[in-house]
């Protein structure tokens, strides 16, 4: 009598690798619960600028494209939360919900998407990592400053319609390419920065497609991607000369000043950037035994690219279901290489790499192939099938395996050990809006990383208007709080105790200065004179 279980209906057995990336994928989707929840990592102005056009959007008072003050970073985030805002009010973790989703939509589609193209045991690898995650990783991947969180799972479901199609297993052939195209229109609208990753996705796709792209496919693929950009296209049609996004972004990158040498530009990119998006050091760099991923990465890089290469002529013949593996292994490697050298043209890399590494959070949808040729080289020495050589280079192998999993949970261990002065930073930033709302305060001057974070903590009871250090006119995002603020008698004041604009209004305001001092809270003063202070009128 046989004792096998039938399995009928929605059940079947789970898979051991399965098993185990679900349980890793939940601890990471808890501990980035509990960061929500906490307001970890800590809020600031660009985050309440998202924000505001949330709660704006919930009330039907506005429908920005971009950021506002932006002609280049849409607003996908602010859509994503106005549902919520709308029911809750606003509040940081209500914000960031949605991106808790996405991030766990992330690491579902990067698990199925390595588990085709490598092997499933790879693909619990790179959900283990995706899990942890330091403060520049969970920065990029939960806090709503735009692009970030929603093109990378975009682009790995570009991937895997690819992927279906190539073998077959998507029906709705013509539905799934007007869906991919979508996907792309959408994240090109979301962020410029995913722009390599789209390129390569794309040619993978008119690969798949190519017999289909002259007929309903093809156009639907392009409808599809119409119809995802066209925030993007109406806006740019309409923007007054040299507002377009293009001309905005080319202002930028010129912004930055004359390009250091290319050495230094290399340095910040592969020994700063790569481990930090990686998850492998703290926010504020790298220690020198925290940057050896950087220089291998290159490395890693090309030697997927060839594993590929080799894999897809091996498959030369066979149906094309069999190369569409090797094929998006390419794909991710030309992404990531793409992306690392539009990051190395710009100064920035050699001049502030901590600052901008977050401009390389995109290379997570490469890990897969970055791993891979050290999966290949430790597996072989596991099945007994290296010679000497190949055992030096499998235990080598392994080694860096080992390495890599272990500094990426020490930079985590050590983000979450510091956490209290983030939480102790944020409760200041509370305890200044209470201030304020309690001095009966409706229209404040303020710096610009104090003003719209200060008027999302107060539900915009507070409208704030921007100066810089000198009390001029700074960076106003949102014009009518600017306006508002300037129409107000008796304005007051928010300025960091100390800072230039606090010693620049104490010097106007002369022998009055202590007499209009209302509170310091937080690390701030908060003046109220009896006249406005304008020195720019």
């Amino acid at each position: 009598m046989s004792t096998r279980v039938q399995h009928r209906g929605w059940w079947r057995p789970t898979d051991r690798p399965a098993l185990v990336a679900l349980l890793l994928g939940l601890a990471g989707f808890g501990y980035r619960l509990t960061l929500t929840l906490l307001t970890l990592p800590g809020s600031n102005s660009d985050e309440a600028t998202f924000g505001l056009a949330a709660l704006h959007i919930a009330a039907g008072r506005e429908q920005p494209i971009f950021l506002y003050g932006q002609r280049y970073m849409g607003t996908l985030e602010a859509y994503l939360a106005a549902p919520l805002v709308a029911v809750a009010g606003p509040s940081w973790p209500v914000l960031r919900l949605p991106m808790l989703a996405l991030w766990a939509i992330f690491a579902w589609l990067m698990y199925r998407l390595t588990r085709r193209i490598c092997s499933p045991w790879c693909a619990v690898l790179v959900v283990g990592l995706l899990a942890l995650g330091p403060e520049r990783v969970v920065r990029d991947q939960l806090t709503v400053v735009g692009g970030r969180p929603e093109v990378k799972p975009a682009v790995a479901l570009v991937l895997l319609i690819a992927l279906g199609l190539a073998d077959r297993r998507i029906g709705a052939r013509r539905l799934a390419a007007g869906a991919a195209g979508l996907l792309a229109g959408v994240a090109v609208w979301s962020d410029w920065l995913i722009v390599p990753y789209l390129a390569v996705a794309g040619l993978l796709l008119a690969w798949v497609l190519r017999r289909e792209l002259a007929g309903w496919a093809g156009a639907l693929l392009v409808a599809g991607f119409l119809v995802g950009a066209a925030p993007l296209i109406v806006d740019n049609l309409r923007a007054p000369p040299g507002q377009d996004s293009l001309s905005v972004l080319r202002r930028i990158s010129t912004a930055a000043g004359p390009a250091p040498p290319l050495a230094d530009r290399l340095r910040g990119g592969l020994l700063e950037g790569v481990p930090l998006s990686t998850g492998l050091c703290q926010i504020n760099g790298c220690a020198r035994w925290q940057q050896w991923f950087g220089l291998l990465y290159p490395v890693l890089l090309a030697s997927a690219a060839v594993l590929a290469l080799v894999a897809y002529r091996r498959a030369a013949g066979r149906p094309g279901a069999d190369r569409a593996g090797p094929a998006t292994q390419l794909a991710l490697v030309a992404g990531a290489g793409l992306t690392l050298a539009a990051y190395v043209r710009s100064p920035l890399a050699a001049t502030d790499p901590l600052g901008n590494a977050r401009y390389l959070s995109v290379l997570q949808l490469s890990l897969p192939v970055a791993l891979w040729p050290l999966w290949l080289a430790a597996g072989g020495v596991w099945r007994g099938t290296a010679g000497a050589v190949g055992r030096l280079a499998g235990a080598s192998a392994t080694a860096a395996l080992a390495g890599l999993a272990a500094t990426a949970l020490v930079a985590t261990g050590l983000f979450v050990a510091g956490a209290d002065g983030l939480r102790t930073e944020e409760r200041r930033a509370r305890e200044l809006a209470d201030t304020v709302r309690r001095a009966g305060l409706r229209a404040v001057y303020a710096e610009y990383w104090t003003c719209n974070r200060l008027v999302f903590n107060t539900a915009e009871a507070v409208a704030c208007g921007v100066l810089d250090g000198d009390l001029a006119p700074g960076q106003n995002r949102y014009r009518p709080y600017w306006q508002q603020v300037g129409r107000a008698d008796r304005p007051g004041y928010v300025l960091a105790a100390g800072g230039p604009a606090d010693r620049r209004l104490r010097q106007l305001l002369g022998a009055g200065a202590d007499s209009a001092l209302l509170a310091e809270a937080g690390g701030y003063r908060v003046y109220h004179p009896a006249t406005a202070v304008r020195p720019w009128r």
